[in-house]
């Protein structure tokens, strides 16, 4: 996600940034043996960010799946990313493997102010699938 540079006072900026809403694409699979996961979302700084800025996520699509009894919930409203795990979605599966591609996730950057040190700020966002 590309948001552009503070680069004079007074200049009216929004503060609140969104990327595509496929700026991420997961596949994720739930063994038949552990029958439902989640898939958790984190940030790590990599290697500079400012607190103030508030990365946010959410699920844009189901994905595609063969699985006729598997279902996907949660994480269609933007959740606020932390350095500690949280949840985004939820995968269940009924006597089947579990496997979706093509899952959409889109960012969301806030907090964007004058107020921030000028500088450059990067993160890395780590998802994490892992029973429920």
């Amino acid at each position: 996600m590309s948001i552009p540079s503070i680069t004079e006072a007074g200049t009216n900026y929004t503060g609140t940034y969104e990327s595509a809403t496929n700026q991420v694409i997961l596949t994720a699979s739930v063994p038949l043996l552990l029958g439902n996961g989640k898939v958790s979302v984190h940030y790590e700084p990599n290697p500079t960010w400012n607190t103030s800025l508030i990365l946010s996520a959410k699920r844009t699509n189901n994905g595609s799946t063969i699985c006729a009894l598997c279902t996907i919930t949660g994480g269609t409203t933007y959740q606020t990313v932390t350095q500690t795990d949280i949840e985004l979605f939820r995968i269940q599966a009924v006597l089947a493997l579990a496997s979706y591609t093509g899952i959409n996730i889109q960012l969301q950057l806030s907090g964007v102010s004058v107020t921030i040190p000028a500088t450059t700020y990067n993160s890395k966002v780590v998802f994490t699938i892992s029973a429920i």
